[in-house]
């Protein structure tokens, strides 16, 4: 996850919460983690379903890292807070102790948080993400067996780069009747001519050169790594052509500049490679929003990795995840060079809350990808994969998935959870 040769190790206070005794902090190391067999975790249980999904996630990480390194390793977990749990325990929403544990911490696994819809406060999800600068949110979308709608379901396989500090999620908007919003239409009736309807309410869209390329960079590392031949960029630059064109034109500039060893154009495959990608290289193209969202559907063996401002992210891993199953399955990560935090990309579900109901598949996988990404700890992480995996071939799934099962009676989450810690246990290794 590291980017840079040398961090200052932060060195918080807490007013309310104090780290485990028992664990070992991650560091880093020349500019990598370094992850000692007994690291320190945080973990934010969330609103609504969250305290059942992450309660099932630790739960079935912890079955994994047993049974992978047979009591070598094991994770430190710390509970931090926020949403209403953190109402009651501060007084606030979104305490500064939760964000200096995850600054201590480097990595914490977080369940869904509450954001009205309209009006109240911000969407606390977005602040950890600002406050940290956690500025991609890599959203994988993958096919595990499951009933889906896409006939081309086994073909859906991909890892959506989505920028995650800017575009309109910066939240610069103003209502309709606000004293600020008539401020700017006056602005911009006076200055440049541009007339705006007295009853329109007011955003401002952000994409800048500086959060493009960072994004497009580990997108990039991503592809090296993981041994992708295809990274796309997604855009609406024939219309916003100075925000999401620039974001495309940004886009390139990267990865011919700072890559070019390993990439190669769509025009110069077809210039100079007659249309096959060369061994090794990886063919970096872009597509326009609108025209992507019905490719991933069309012809989803195309795309592997999918770099996109963060709206245009947000659709297409919506999508893509309901193409195989829907959002119950959808794992996130969000990561800047070194903080990485881990939810699921579904919300609180309310009217699930509390009723042992809830798929915790994609809360699981987003520790998958702490495991596996972040950590390095490849073999629980496969274990894990492996066993939801057997869960599905033998239909032993919650509600969300066993109703598109005839006759397969639904599981309860926590029944759910055993299913899987059985299966891990049962594993070879």
């Amino acid at each position: 996850m590291g980017e840079f040769d040398t961090v200052e190790q932060f060195e918080p206070r807490f007013r309310k919460v104090r780290p485990p005794e028992e664990g070992e902090r991650i560091k880093v190391v020349n500019g990598r983690l370094v992850v000692p067999d007994r690291p320190i975790v945080a973990y934010i249980e969330g609103d609504g379903i969250g305290p059942e999904i992450i309660t099932a996630a630790r739960r079935v990480i912890d079955a994994a890292v047993e049974k992978a390194y047979g009591g070598r390793r094991r994770i430190v977990w710390w509970e931090l807070y926020a949403g209403h749990k953190a109402e009651k325990v501060y007084g606030e929403l979104l305490p500064e102790d939760t964000l200096n544990g995850i600054r201590y911490t480097l990595v914490a696994l977080k369940g869904p948080l509450e954001t009205p819809v309209g009006g109240g406060y911000r969407s606390l999800n977005v602040a950890i993400r600002q406050a940290l600068d956690l500025y991609a949110n890599i959203r994988p979308v993958f096919y595990f067996g499951q009933p889906a709608p896409h006939c081309y379901a086994e073909h859906d396989n991909f890892v959506i780069f989505r920028e995650n500090t800017e575009d309109l999620y910066a939240g610069i908007e103003w209502p309709a009747d606000s004293p600020e919003a008539r401020k700017l239409r006056e602005f911009l009736r006076r200055e440049f001519g541009i007339e705006i309807r007295e009853d329109a309410g007011i955003g401002i869209k952000i994409i800048s050169k500086y959060a493009t390329q960072r994004l497009m960079r580990k997108a990039l590392r991503w592809a090296i790594e993981n041994r992708n031949r295809v990274v796309t960029i997604m855009h609406k630059g024939n219309i916003m052509k100075y925000t999401e064109g620039a974001f495309r034109e940004w886009a390139y500039e990267v990865a011919l500049k700072e890559f070019r060893e390993y990439v190669v154009t769509e025009e110069e495959l077809q210039t100079k490679y007659g249309g096959k990608l060369p061994e090794g290289k990886i063919l970096v193209n872009d597509r326009i929003a609108d025209n992507m969202l019905q490719q991933i559907i069309t012809r989803p063996w195309d795309y592997e990795v999918i770099v996109a401002p963060n709206v245009n992210g947000d659709y297409i891993s919506d999508e893509a995840n309901a193409l195989v199953g829907g959002i119950g399955m959808a794992a996130g990560l969000n990561a800047g060079d070194f903080i990485a935090v881990a939810e699921p990309v579904h919300g609180t579900a309310p009217k699930y809350a509390g009723k042992d109901v809830a798929n915790p598949t994609a809360a699981i996988l987003s520790g998958v990808m702490l495991l596996k990404y972040v950590m390095g700890w490849r073999e629980a992480a496969d274990l894990i994969i492996e066993a939801i995996k057997r869960a599905i071939r033998e239909k032993k799934v919650t509600q969300d998935l066993a109703r598109h099962m005839p006759g397969v009676r639904p599981l309860r989450t926590s029944e759910y959870t055993e299913v899987l810690i059985q299966y891990i246990r049962e594993a070879k290794v």
